[in-house]
């Protein structure tokens, strides 16, 4: 260490929007907080500077309360006293899209500059662990450091410090990404309230800093010392000036300096005089006792988790794709940049480690169900009005020849790669409004008498597609025009079910619904082989009595036994960990006899169901509420589960389609039961140490069996869409899931997947006894999953393309017979790579570039060539803050060419 020893004190506090209070308590502090800020600042030129958490939305939430304050705070950032950016909000890093994140930044970015100069620092305070690609998107972002509080050593109770083999020999070290990015990871090792309420007394300060200056000097490599003037909601020091004064007096040969980060960080980097240690990869503090890695809030209040994977999803998946397609074909279409901001934010103010963690007192999370409607409500509002405009652009006029009755639909796969699939749309088979002078009375029985029948659905060659209909009878409706009043009518509507076949990868394919014809026949085999047996080409499935499954992979050759098995055991932890009561046997639906019936059988769909009646305890039993009550920490209490016991009656529905690559799972049931936690069991009986899930634009590789030093029984992980046991060379089996954010690799001899579908508990946890009755999670709860069997190789048998595409709903649109500049299947762009996986398309604001992202799942390197079918004028490379790079050039067939690093995200602008 040399011998200079700066301390450097960075004034801050550690804003959490809501959580062991409601949003609003909070935000009434806040307001307190940084009224007394500006007043400083204006008051005190020696209170230098404020870092504001890294999150722009803190000026939000002030300004929404005092915007006459707007002109003062603006001059304080400009003059560099206070600091802001580089995010929108301090996010969860595991429970969050890698999209959500760039829009996290973007938007974080975009705002900041509204003010001022952008703080590049790469902040997590208190994220639960951070995801292996932050080095590259710090550096996408033009941000050469992560600082961070959590992944690398462990934290205790209450965030006390334990000793023990670190991963980082220091608490400043090198942090690389799996594409070789690198970054100086700067952790906290004595937490980031470690220079909080600094004493501006002498005698208090001197045993203040005995204590403290030792505590940073056990970590640091150089003597540029770090202490954090704030905590969680933490009033600022108003006396923090005088306070330094007295140290420089009692430490001469020390220099304390009321800093910020980029001087902190400068200083940093030209000290650093020995090697640091170099840790790659995620940071998932797995080299610890185990306890306290909070993972399990990736399945606390698990209907948090599918609202947020479905407004996520509907976000970067569907709308931007779908308004990024209309405003390329349409003339005069405008992308709406402003209801997608507002969407995103609106989304993105649950992402908070404390809120989509699920990890807050009940009030907290109410309120969030009601910001993923609104953001969800906006988006399907830009569908709606962005697929019907497609859908009107389309050239239907092949279908006329099949009469005046005949009804196209439009069918939009919104995934980077070629789909097929069975898709369901509500049709109206006739409408007739009221403006047109017809009666209630009168319109309602034309509808009613509407003959439906002698109907078959054709593509666009005029074949014959098999498919379903469901009449849902007399309908009202109406219409909101853009220039008229509403427009109300009566309608016959129907459902149709069928399988759309290889729509195009970001593009659409159409069908009508036609009165049928002498040529109208269809033949098609069914997939129901028996009373427990569905099948197709490539996959067979048989039921067991106790509703259990086998699955045989006919191109593998490989059959998985007892898959579907349910798993019921006692909860005593709290929201952010799991504890199993001591020497509790877990509950399963093994040898439990279920009733099984065949529910689908139609030449594009088999589905059977299977219900059981189950028993399991209504709670834990009374000692927990008394351990709660005095806080014992989670991994020593001693409860066990109640002698009183509840039904839970699941009903399952595994279903597989004619073209289908996997098997799809739908599980319902109502919970009555307390303190337990439901999961799935999937065993694959594979011969594998390692697996691969899915994280944020990476597909890591993570050992089946903890660190040594891992002492919970328990050892659940985080996944997004999936998760995947492989025998290499021989077969695998990738689980993909909706919003299911947590799975365990048993160490069962079988290596089986089991992921959690429900999480019951009745506190907070972590610093004191909040009781959280809703986390309980009673009532109804739906979830959805799907097995896809593969030769052992995910990446290149297309498994995982799969497992994303189920992330992604079809989107259907009926429209007229007309004329249209779209042929009636068409795609913009074509790309095709094993390797890269799709991610966005979407526009820039500022520049109307169209922004397309993919990510490469591969750690070896590989080549994107892209294929334009709509006119432009250039292409470029960019980052994931979407400014101009290199252009991109094009290859021998005239297609975009570009390599793509190992694990790299890569994204191309285009301009027109």
């Amino acid at each position: 260490m040399s011998k200079k020893r700066t301390v450097h004190i960075i004034s801050h506090t550690h804003w959490d929007r809501e959580w062991y209070l409601p949003y609003e308590k909070h935000h009434v502090r806040l307001v307190k907080l940084m009224d007394t800020l500006l007043d400083k600042l204006d008051q005190d030129p020696n209170y230098r500077s404020f870092y504001l958490d890294g999150q722009t939305i803190i000026l939000e939430d002030y300004l929404q309360v005092r915007p006459d304050q707007k002109d003062r705070l603006a001059k304080h950032i400009r003059d560099g006293r206070i600091l802001i950016g580089p995010w929108y909000i301090l996010q969860d890093a595991f429970l969050t899209s890698g999209e959500a994140n760039v829009r996290n930044m973007q938007i974080g970015h975009q705002d900041a500059l509204r003010y001022g100069p952008v703080s590049k620092v790469g902040y997590f305070p208190d994220t639960f662990g951070l995801v292996g690609q932050t080095p590259q998107l710090m550096r996408q972002s033009g941000i050469n450091n992560a600082i961070f509080g959590r992944g690398v050593k462990p934290t205790g109770f209450n965030n006390t410090v334990s000793d023990g083999d670190y991963e980082s020999s220091f608490s400043e070290l090198q942090w690389e990404g799996p594409d070789g990015s690198k970054v100086l990871g700067i952790l906290f090792a004595n937490w980031y309230s470690n220079g909080n309420e600094v004493p501006a007394n002498p005698e208090e300060a001197k045993e203040y800093w005995t204590r403290k200056l030792a505590d940073a000097e056990k970590y640091a490599s150089t003597g540029e010392l770090l202490f954090m003037n704030g905590c969680d909601h933490q009033p600022i020091q108003l006396d923090l000036p005088e306070a330094i004064r007295t140290a420089r007096e009692l430490y001469p040969d020390t220099a304390f300096v009321h800093s910020n980060f980029i001087d902190y960080l400068n200083a940093v980097d030209r000290a650093i005089d020995r090697e640091l240690s170099s840790v790659r990869g995620e940071l998932r503090s797995q080299r610890t006792d185990g306890w306290s890695t909070l993972v399990n809030t990736a399945s606390a209040r698990v209907y948090l988790k599918q609202m947020n994977q479905l407004g996520q999803v509907m976000l970067e998946k569907v709308a931007e794709p779908l308004a990024s397609m209309a405003h390329l074909v349409g003339v005069g279409e405008a992308y709406p940049h402003h209801l997608f901001t507002y969407a995103w934010k609106t989304l993105m103010q649950n992402h908070p480690h404390d809120s989509i963690c699920g990890c807050s007192v009940d009030e907290v999370h109410r309120e969030m169900v009601t910001r993923f409607d609104k953001s969800r409500h906006v988006t399907e509002t830009i569908i709606d009005d962005t697929k019907q405009f497609l859908a009107d652009a389309v050239d239907t006029s092949s279908f006329a020849q099949r009469g005046s009755e005949a009804l196209p639909v439009v069918v939009f796969n919104t995934t980077g790669w070629e789909r097929t699939g069975v898709v369901t749309i509500e049709l109206d088979a006739a409408r007739l409004y009221f403006r047109d002078g017809y009666t209630l009375e009168e319109a309602s029985q034309r509808m009613r008498e509407l003959d439906i029948t002698g109907r078959v659905l054709v593509d666009e060659q005029g074949t014959v597609v098999p498919y379903s209909v469901e009449d849902l009878g007399l309908q009202f409706g109406y219409d909101l025009p853009d220039d008229k009043f509403r427009q109300p009518y009566m309608c016959r509507k129907v459902i149709l079910t069928f399988e759309a076949s290889q729509v195009p990868a970001l593009g659409l394919k159409t069908y009508a619904w036609v009165r049928s014809d002498a040529k109208s026949v269809v033949n098609e085999a069914s997939l129901v082989k028996g009373e427990r047996t569905i099948e197709n080409d490539g996959l067979k499935i048989e039921l067991a009595d106790d509703g259990s499954f086998t699955l045989m992979d006919k191109k593998s050759g490989r059959t998985y036994r007892d898959l579907g098995v349910y798993e019921n055991t006692g909860d005593i932890g709290n929201e952010y960990m799991y504890k199993q009561p001591d020497g509790e046997i877990p509950l399963t639906t093994k040898g439990l006899p279920a009733q099984i019936n065949v529910l689908v059988d139609t030449p594009y769909r088999a589905a059977i169901e299977v219900i059981h009646e189950w028993a399991i305890p209504a709670s834990a039993d009374e000692k927990l509420d008394e351990e709660q009550r005095e806080c014992i920490y989670f991994p020593n209490r001693k409860a066990q589960r109640s002698s009183i016991m509840v039904p839970l009656r699941i009903r399952t529905v595994i279903s597989l389609n004619k073209s289908g690559k996997g098997v799809q799972i739908e599980a319902s049931f109502n919970n009555q039961a307390k303190d337990h936690r439901i999961r799935a069991l999937f065993p694959t009986d594979l011969a594998a140490n390692v697996h691969h899930v899915d994280s944020m634009f990476e597909i890591p590789v993570r050992d089946n069996e903890p660190a040594p030093e891992w002492e919970n029984p328990s050892n659940t992980q985080h996944q997004q869409a999936f998760v995947d046991v492989s025998e290499a060379g021989v077969a695998g089996l990738t689980a993909a899931n909706l919003g299911l954010n947590e799975y365990e690799i048993l160490r069962d001899g079988r290596n089986t997947i089991a992921v959690t579908l429900l999480r019951s508990v009745g506190e907070l946890g972590d610093w004191g006894l909040f009781p959280t009755p809703e986390a309980q999670c009673l009532g109804e709860h739906t979830v959805r999953m799907e097995l896809i069997p593969h030769n052992g190789d995910g990446l290149k048998s297309g498994a995982y393309a799969e497992a994303y595409q189920f992330q992604v709903p079809w989107t259907l649109c009926q429209t007229g017979v007309h004329a249209g500049s779209m042929k009636s299947t068409f795609a913009p762009y074509a790309f095709q790579s094993a390797e890269l996986a799709f991610s966005s398309m979407k526009l820039h604001e500022g520049t109307g570039n169209l922004m397309l992202r993919w990510f490469n799942m591969s750690s070896e390197a590989s080549m994107l060539n892209l294929a334009c079918h709509l006119p432009y004028d250039d292409a470029f490379k960019s980052s994931i803050l979407e400014e101009r790079g290199a252009r991109v050039e094009r290859n021998s067939e005239g297609q975009l060419s570009l390599s793509v690093g190992p694990c790299e995200i890569v994204t191309i602008g285009i301009t027109s």
